[in-house]
């Protein structure tokens, strides 16, 4: 094949990708990819190599080489054993939260009623109470 009809091949191959190409195979590449990145940057940091990562997680230099190359199927248990080798997150996921905490700090029992009024707050969990002193300490949720 000559130089011409390879680059009308590889135009070929590529338009046919953009038509008929799969997002979620994109994504998932695109997600491995960075994966992976994150590891060798976390390697490199480090100085340690695939072997060092492979000894520090008990599993074959062979198996870690192919989890690195960007194109295998990374389960979420081989992700959270790297993360644990390296002691770094490679996949940050915000838990979701029930209730948000604020410390208001120590108030005077008085002010108590129009500060929760004033907060819109439905509910006031208090963790220290000096009735000597008439102050509280307090943390609030809202629902």
């Amino acid at each position: 094949m000559n130089l011409v009809n390879m680059k009308k091949s590889k135009n070929n191959i590529s338009n046919w990708l953009k038509e008929h190409g799969d997002p979620e195979i994109d994504k998932f590449v695109e997600k491995n990819l960075a994966i992976t990145e994150k590891v060798r940057l976390a390697l490199e940091a480090t100085g340690w190599n695939k072997g060092d990562l492979a000894k520090a997680m008990d599993k074959n230099p062979s198996e870690v080489s192919k989890w690195l190359s960007g194109m295998h199927n990374l389960t979420l248990k081989s992700i959270i054993k790297m993360e644990q080798a390296l002691e770094i997150d490679l996949i940050h996921c915000e838990p979701i939260k029930e209730f948000e905490y604020v410390f208001l700090g120590m108030i005077q029992n008085d002010l108590l009623q129009r500060i929760l009024m004033r907060l819109d707050v439905e509910h006031a969990y208090c963790y220290t109470f000096d009735l000597d002193k008439r102050k509280i300490t307090l943390k609030c949720g809202k629902y």
